[in-house]
């Protein structure tokens, strides 16, 4: 992950869904020794257990994002333990892969309960140990209402913000890929020059070296 770096807000750590908290502490505290401190790390529990002070505050003294889950058979309470929140919306796949492309489930009533949540945490009324957030990261995948871009939209204007065009989105994609396609003819075409180059060098020096010996 070392190259990405730069482009990688944070990493998550998903424990199984019978991943309990005591032996789950067990090894986090054992993990975390050995963890790249020049990354985020978020951690996504699935199991009622972790619901508690005893996680909540082990999450906030290691400064580690306990993920905001809406899971199909658990929520996960909005603890704030870090300045980071991270917002997964996961469905049960009861979608078939086939129906991807467009809303099935309504999942309004949901979302909007996480909505309001943020907003809470925006004005500074967000449950935890008082962190002040400055960045939330909502991922919602296919199964969970049958399209995650259109799930992403309808959360965006949930929480004031507009809508992302899928069409400007592809349009700045194919400026992105004429760029790389001209770098890409720009750094040939200098190979070639170098190549080129080379080539007079070699048969001056063989001229040069040829009058040399007569």
């Amino acid at each position: 992950m070392k190259p990405l770096q730069e482009k990688t807000l944070a990493l998550l750590i998903q424990l199984p869904p019978s991943m309990e908290i005591l032996p789950g502490l067990k090894g986090l505290e054992n993990l975390i020794r050995v963890l790249d401190d020049r990354f985020r790390y978020a951690v996504e529990v699935r199991h009622t257990s972790w619901f508690q002070d005893l996680a909540y505050n082990f999450f906030a003294d290691n400064n580690i994002c306990m993920v905001w889950s809406q899971l199909a058979r658990i929520r996960t309470p909005p603890i704030v333990t870090t300045d980071l929140l991270y917002v997964r919306f996961i469905g049960d796949r009861s979608i078939d892969e086939k129906d991807f492309g467009k809303i099935q489930k309504d999942r309004v009533s949901e979302m909007n309960k996480w909505a309001n949540e943020i907003k809470e945490v925006d004005n500074g009324k967000g449950r935890g140990k008082n962190k002040e957030v400055n960045l939330a990261m909502i991922a919602a995948n296919n199964h969970y209402a049958g399209f995650g871009p259109g799930t992403a939209n309808m959360f965006r204007t949930m929480v004031g913000l507009s809508e992302i065009s899928w069409e400007d989105q592809q349009q700045i994609q194919k400026q992105l890929q004429q760029r790389q396609q001209q770098q890409k003819e720009k750094q040939d075409q200098h190979a070639n020059n170098s190549r080129i180059v080379s080539k007079k060098q070699i048969k001056n020096r063989q001229s040069s070296l040829s009058e040399f010996t007569n």
